[in-house]
């Protein structure tokens, strides 16, 4: 089956989020999802029983849409929770049944304030996952999650950081509160997109960051996340819905690299 990828377009990949108990009911949501306008789909496992986290599952899932996928599941997982080891069984499945991406946090092997550890032991065994997804045939965007805000010379220290962890891909969510923060967030997904070789995610939760995920695709951001409506499990007013994505990528003719 002929995809799309996350990868070498200039055009930012709408991608649907998903969570699911069952696999019908994952295989269902990416229905829903491609017929919505999304561009790519985003399993996360959290709620996804281990064992059904099977390399045939998620073969059958990623059939019946004609979507590129990428895993991720962290630690607000039902079952391993804070085993960082047991969680990425299912996510060396999800990239031997051919998904694109695979998700690898930032601080795996040793939770650490921002999502990004800097232990050495912890990034070598890091780059030693990275290897066997890659031998399995996918790629890594490397994730980072925070609540704070950042300036923009923190988010390029950090991704970089990601970046030497043997990334494809990096990704960063950080805290977007206030208007000033908006205005620094929008500053570093601009010199973000002036300064990182990688493709790069840059998205905010809080108060002020709905108006960046929207900007953000003009600014360069590889990758943006969606629900495809507002009976997704878990949605949050943070995240647009894809069809609202898709009118503003469609309609603002504009694009900081063209």
């Amino acid at each position: 089956m002929i995809r799309n990828s996350f990868f070498g377009t200039q055009r930012t990949v709408i991608t649907a989020l998903l969570k699911a108990e069952t696999i019908d009911s994952f295989i269902h949501q990416a229905q829903d999802a491609e017929f919505s306008g999304a561009d790519a789909i985003a399993a996360e496992l959290c709620l996804l029983p281990p064992e059904q986290r099977t390399r045939d599952n998620f073969k059958a899932m990623m059939e019946v849409v004609r979507l590129p996928f990428l895993f991720c599941v962290y630690r607000n997982d039902l079952w391993f929770k804070d085993n960082d080891d047991a969680r990425q069984t299912g996510l060396l499945a999800a990239a031997e049944a051919g998904a694109e991406v695979i998700d690898v946090m930032g601080d795996l092997y040793d939770p650490s304030p921002r999502e990004l550890t800097r232990n050495a032991q912890a990034i070598q065994r890091q780059k030693k996952l990275i290897d066997e997804i890659h031998d399995r045939g996918a790629k890594v965007i490397i994730s980072s999650h925070t609540p704070d805000a950042m300036t923009a010379e923190e988010v390029l220290e950090h991704v970089q950081i990601q970046a030497d962890h043997g990334a494809d891909m990096v990704k960063i969510v950080t805290g977007i509160h206030t208007q000033e923060q908006l205005l620094e967030a929008i500053r570093t997904t601009m010199l973000l997109n002036a300064g990182m070789p990688l493709p790069f995610v840059h998205l905010g939760t809080g108060q002020f960051s709905r108006l960046h995920r929207y900007l953000g695709m003009k600014l360069g951001v590889a990758v943006t996340f969606a629900v495809a409506d507002y009976h997704f499990p878990l949605a949050t007013f943070s995240q647009p819905t894809v069809n609202s994505l898709k009118n503003v990528q469609e309609n603002l003719h504009w694009h900081i690299n063209s």
